[in-house]
Formats: C-alpha cells, structure tokens, sequence
C-alpha cells in the first residue's frame, strides 16, 4: 500500500481512539473539567505529562533544529529537560499542596489580589497563545504532506479534533487522550531511529548508534560524528560537533536561551496543572518520576536522529542532478518546505554554508518526518511518523487549550467578574472559552510567527519572565508583596514580549550585533526573568508585608 493509505488507516485509528476516550470522559463538573476530579494514577499522569510535553517542537522541530545547530541545538535538550527536572522537584509538590486550580489562583490567593490574579490571566492567555501557535503549524505541517492537503486545512482538521476531546472530557479526557497520544508518539519516534540507527552503524540502539561507525556506504569504518564533522568541513559549513566556532551561536546566548527554556519550563501554566489533577502530593513526586523517565526516551535519542537525517539528507541530495533526485524530495517539494533554486543553470543540486552559492532551501520542521522516507523505509513507518507528529501537537494544543479556557472561566470570571455564578454556568463557560481559544489558535497556526520550535522558545522566555519568578517567590519568601508581584510579571513580560516583537516583526533583518549583549529573541526571556526579579524585590522593600494570614500559608505549603 502506499504511504497515502498507510497514512489515513493509522492516522483514521488513531484519531478514533481519541474521540472515543473523549467520549468514555464527558465531564459534568467543574472539578473533572479542571483538574480531573483529582482521580488521575501516577503513572497515567506521567504518560499524559510526557506526552503535553513532548510538544510539536520536540518530536517534530527540536531534532531539525539539532540537526542544522549541531552541538548548539543541546540549549533545546539542556534546557527542557533541565526545566522539567527543576519543576518537579523545586515548584510542583508546593504547588499541588497549596491546592488550587491553576497558576492565575495560585497568584490571585498567594498575592492576596485580584489584580495580581488578572495580570497572571493576561500572562497565562499571551503564552499559551504563543505556544499553541507552534503546535497548530505542527498539525499543518504533517496533514500538508500526509494527507495531502492544504496546510490550512490541515490546521482546521486538528482545530476539530481538540475542540472534539477538549470541550466533551475537559482535563479529565485530556489525560487519558494524552496518555493514549503518547504511546503513539513514542512508538512512532524510536521504530524509524532503532530501524536508521541499525542500517547506518549496525547498532539499534539509537543512543549507541549516535557514537558508533559507519558500517557501509560513503564514510564507512569512521565514526559517525567524525563523518558528519568532515561534510560540513567540506560542505564549508560549521563544524557540527562545534562549540562556539564562527558561524554558530555565541556562549552568552547559548547560556540565555538555556536559562530561558529551563526556567521558563517551570513556568508554564500547562505542566504545572498536571500535577493537580493526581490525588496526592506523594503521587504529584511519582508521577513527575514517571514524566521525566517518559520524556527521557524520546530526548536522548532526538540528537541520533537529527544525526541520522543530516547525514542522510546530504548525502543523497548534493551534488545530484535535479532529474534523479529520490521521490521523497519531490512528495516534499509539493509542500513548499524544501525547493531547489538552480542559482548555477547547471541542473545539479549544491548545498553549501555560501548562501551565495547554496541552491537548497531546507525547513528544519520536516527532517523528523521526512527521516523514514529518506532512509528508505516501509510505507507503514513513514504513515505512523505522521500519526506521532500529529499525537504530539495536538496533545499540547488541548492541555493549551484547556489553560486558556480555564483562566478565562475560572479565574476571570468566577473569581472576578461573576463570583455568584453556579457550577453548570462556570462549565458553559469553560467550553465557550475553549471554543474561542480553539478558533484564535487555528488562525495562528495558519499564520505562525516562524517554525514550531523557534515559537514555542519565544513561550518559554514569556514564562520565564513573567511567572517563575513570582512562583518561586511566592513559596519561598513570605515577606514578597502584591505590588511586587504585579510590577515583576509586568515588567518582566511586557520586556520580553516588547523585545520579542520588536526583532521578530519590526526590524527583522537585525542581527545579532543589535541585539542586546548579542541575546537572540529566543533567549531573551532571561533578562526579563531577572528584570522581574529586581522589580519585585525593590518594590516588595518599599511596600507593606503581607497579612499574616498570607505569610502562614507559605510557611504551611513548605511543611512536608
């Protein structure tokens, strides 16, 4: 069969499964909606963590982007994993001890304010935003190819989906979808690396194969890392295994952008609600042990299959003629995310490091899901890629989603606008609000503000800048006060955001030279962490204490 029926018979299953768990789901109250009535195992809970975690940027864009940085796209593993790691053990076991819903009531009640409460919505809603514009080109991406359809309409396609399971089974069907969604992605992401892994070194454990030889073919009997150093050398492209050699990203911004994506982990109102929705804390600390191993596999073997594709896409495009190229760069070609501009008329393609003389244009989004099909393998592998692309985008769109229409019902308007209102209002109002968020996130996924993993950086440096540090604050310092927290997440989010618009809308052709201390947008996230931190420590000097009442509350959520 072909890779278009493979496609629609794993994905059609796939997508059947999820709307049957989200029907088996349907929630009546506000406590399922939220936070799954607090019923959830511990490991069902770390499956569907992985799974809201291992968005469309890490099994779709973070292998394309280490595949193109080389050694310097480690920031996107060093700092997601090293987020998860500082979330659950520094933040998450406090948080689900102070008990409620979501980060804007944590705020709200911590901040003893519900102006503090409406600017964490605000930050919570810009982010989410952000995120989920990442995902929703995800989703784009693979129906493009897969399905052959519009890009557009794929992003309508998945838009029905969630809305479908987010709406009907709320956090409570989410869960069980996520944990469903991420046996798929997982599934779909090691068969293709152990399959390559094997055919390359001879080895089929990926993570082993990453440091092995080549065992047949061009460059056999050297290392792999060594093979791909020597085209790059020759291709006139920075050494991959490279550090901070010219033509890759400096140390400093290096350091911000991990800094930015782990702290800004920490920060993201839609991890952090997973562990509200276990019954304990004891099981929020399992079911965190659960998520980092879960996450785990599919991390350390993102850089062999980034490693893999590099080579692969090299070796079987350069220097041939346009006439031969295989069929999977023309089924490619048609979505417009890879082309060849003949700049010579000579006919033969030429990837080059002069962009003067390169003649192949490459979006990094496609190298996991082209991955199968450059290296030859069954239909039936290439279609289930497709079906794990589209687990984990859509499964981070939905725990998304489901933030966004929280904080608009919950914390908006049941904590502010109309505290009287009864449960079955409340509910209404989340999926009206979940609708909304679904039509707004379809449009940025139609009109992304640039690939999936450089998007969902820019969410983690707004995290980062405007919730972490009034979380870590709020457990840790009894003495910080409202008026500190609402200068902190302004200044921090309106900086970066501000920072972020300015060099990615306005003056986009500016680089590095006129960033600021040389820190791209992606990481610029740790300036404004820290500039929230000075603002809400100075302003907390100048202000009244907290209430009494208030400072116990942080000293009891620190008690084991």
């Amino acid at each position: 069969m072909s890779i278009l029926v493979w496609t629609y018979i794993i994905v059609g299953l796939t997508f059947a499964l999820y709307i049957a768990i989200a029907i088996m789901s349907r929630v009546r109250t506000t406590s399922d909606f939220y936070i799954a009535g607090r019923s959830v195992p511990a490991i069902v809970n770390g499956m569907a963590t992985g799974a809201d975690w291992m968005s469309a940027a890490s099994f779709i864009s973070m292998a394309g982007l280490i595949s193109f940085m080389g050694y310097t796209g480690a920031i996107y593993l060093m700092g997601w994993t090293g987020g998860y790691v500082l979330l659950a053990l520094l933040l998450a076991p406090y948080l689900r001890k102070f008990g409620k819903f979501t980060v804007p009531d944590f705020v709200g009640d911590r901040y003893y304010s519900d102006t503090a409460r409406l600017v964490a919505v605000f930050c919570a809603i810009f982010v989410s935003f952000t995120y989920v514009a990442g995902q929703m080109r995800g989703v784009g991406v693979v129906f493009s190819r897969f399905l052959q359809v519009d890009v557009n309409i794929g992003v309508i396609i998945g838009m029905v989906l969630v809305l479908i399971y987010a709406i009907l089974g709320g956090m409570k069907g989410i869960t069980y979808t996520q944990a469903a969604q991420y046996v798929v992605l997982i599934v779909a992401y090691l068969i293709p690396a152990i399959a390559i892994s094997w055919k390359i070194t001879g080895n089929p454990i990926p993570q082993l194969g990453f440091g092995s030889k080549i065992v047949e073919g061009p460059g056999a009997g050297m290392y792999l890392l060594e093979a791909i150093d020597g085209i790059h050398h020759d291709l006139g492209l920075p050494e991959y295994t490279g550090t901070f050699v010219a033509g890759k990203k400096g140390m400093l911004d290096v350091f911000a952008i991990t800094m930015a994506l782990m702290v800004g982990t920490a920060g993201l109102p839609h991890v952090i609600i997973r562990f509200y929705t276990v019954p304990s804390v004891r099981a929020a600390r399992i079911s965190a042990f659960w998520a980092l191993l879960f996450i785990g596999v599919l991390y350390t073997t993102a850089p062999a299959v980034a490693t893999f594709a590099r080579v692969n896409m090299i070796q079987t495009l350069n220097n041939k003629p346009y006439t031969e190229v295989p069929s999977w760069f023309t089924n490619w070609e048609k979505t417009g995310l890879i082309k060849f501009e003949d700049k010579n008329d000579d006919g033969v393609i030429l990837y080059s490091g002069d962009s003067d003389k390169n003649e192949l244009i490459v979006d990094r989004d496609i190298m996991v899901l082209a991955n199968p099909e450059i290296a030859n393998l069954p239909a039936w592998v290439v279609a289930l890629v497709a079906a794990g692309g589209l687990a984990a985008a859509l499964s981070t769109a939905a725990g998304l989603l489901l933030v966004i229409s929280t904080a608009i019902s919950h914390d908006l308007f049941k904590r502010v606008l109309k505290p009287n209102m009864s449960e079955n209002q409340e509910l209404i109002c989340a999926r009206v609000a979940a609708g909304f968020a679904v039509i707004i996130a379809g449009y940025f996924g139609i009109h992304p503000p640039g690939f999936v993993a450089q998007v969902v950086a820019f969410a983690f440096g707004l995290a980062a800048s405007s919730f972490f540090p009034v979380i870590i604050l709020g457990i840790f310092s009894k003495r910080t006060t409202k008026e500190g927290a609402i200068a902190g997440m302004l200044t921090g989010i309106l900086f970066t955001g501000g920072y972020i618009i300015y060099f990615k809308f306005i003056n986009t052709a500016a680089g590095p030279d006129k960033w600021f201390l040389g820190i791209s947008p992606e990481g610029i996230g740790t300036v404004g962490m820290l500039l929230n931190f000075a603002v809400t420590s100075v302003v907390t000097r100048f202000t009244k204490e907290p209430p009494a009442e208030v400072q116990q509350i942080v000293e009891n959520i620190r008690l084991p």
